[in-house]
């Protein structure tokens, strides 16, 4: 069974031999060959040229025996090629060079031709796809609307969600409006991915742990509910959002192919109350690369055990790799996995 077969498989919650790998933001800052990268080029720059962004979705997997490659891109891409640009500040993070605050900022947005402008994003899969051949599965991803919505609407990222959660409760016919935008052009761009030959794609939800949890439906999953059965089964979806554990029964509803949990959960519990309406992906806790590799082993094989029989099960961590991961704790959890 190839890596692709294994992955493919699981999105689709079958059987497989052995769970297969994949890790968050697989790509970055823990690998020296990425800073080296950074050191000549910008992160757009990187993001923008096809045969760059190939180079680094492909840097892991020279390392390590991952069962997919993860284009190398950003959320943000959809942003701006509506119009809204985005740059990394020295030490200060993302920042949006404009804000979307009004019914007429959000109809000045651009629709026709924002997939096309992406078209970079699709030759940089296709060039990974030629890559790895039918060996590795690769995967795309885009951020949810609200998620995009929260960057474009507080100008950045954001510890409170102020501004945007202000705009819902006071002028929530423009945050409908927007949200309504952006979830077809989330739908159309995951489409492209997959007609560009991408095995599955993944739905960030990186700002939902700002939503209070009454609101949740009715501000985020509604709209990722949209995105899904536009997507139609073009290609599996998973989602993934952290710090909502206590709304799975919500989130097993929304019709995604699986579920990326954080580490709050406990696995085999979730896979009770989802009763075979998504597969499972996750759930190790980020902080556990920067250990030593014993450590690591140690507790990836304690995770596996308690989840041996159950199919579909995608091994991950529940939340992106840490800058300062160790590269051998990375090793040491890949390998294990691909031995158990």
């Amino acid at each position: 069974m190839t890596s692709r077969e294994r992955m493919c498989a699981a999105l689709r919650q079958q059987s497989v031999d052995r769970p297969p790998i994949w890790i968050m933001r697989q790509a970055g800052r823990y690998l020296p060959e990425y800073r080296e990268l950074k050191e000549k080029h910008s992160f757009t720059e990187l993001v923008e040229s096809p045969e760059m962004a190939c180079e680094v979705t492909l840097q892991p997997l020279k390392r390590f025996p991952l069962d997919a490659a993860i284009t190398f891109s950003d959320i943000l891409v959809v942003p701006k090629a509506m119009g809204v640009s985005y740059q990394f500040s020295n030490g200060k993070g993302i920042s949006m060079e404009k804000t979307v605050t009004s019914r007429a900022d959000v109809d000045a947005l651009a629709v026709d031709g924002v997939i096309e402008q992406l078209d970079y994003v699709y030759a940089a899969q296709r060039l990974i796809r030629q890559s790895v051949g039918d060996d590795k599965a690769v995967l795309g991803f885009s951020g949810t609307p609200w998620t995009l919505a929260a960057y474009m609407v507080e100008g950045g990222g954001s510890e409170h969600y102020e501004t945007i959660k202000r705009m819902a409760l006071e002028a929530p016919e423009v945050l409908e409006a927007l949200l309504e935008k952006l979830s077809g052009v989330v739908a159309d761009y995951l489409i492209a991915q997959a007609d560009a030959g991408v095995d599955g794609v993944q739905l960030f939800d990186s700002a939902a742990p700002g939503i209070p949890g009454n609101r949740y439906e009715q501000w985020s999953l509604r709209y990722v509910r949209q995105v899904i059965e536009k997507v139609g089964g073009a290609v599996p979806v998973i989602y993934f959002v952290r710090g909502m554990g206590s709304h799975l029964e919500l989130q097993a509803e929304l019709g995604a192919d699986v579920l990326s949990l954080d580490w709050t959960h406990v696995l085999p519990d979730a896979v009770k109350t989802l009763n075979g309406r998504a597969g499972v992906q996750g759930n190790f806790d980020p902080v556990l690369l920067c250990q030593p590799p014993a450590v690591v082993q140690s507790e990836v094989l304690s995770g596996l055990e308690a989840m041996r029989s159950v199919d579909g099960y995608i091994v991950n961590l529940g939340h992106g790799i840490l800058p300062h991961a160790r590269i051998d704790a990375v090793e040491a959890m890949v390998d294990t996995v691909v031995n158990f």
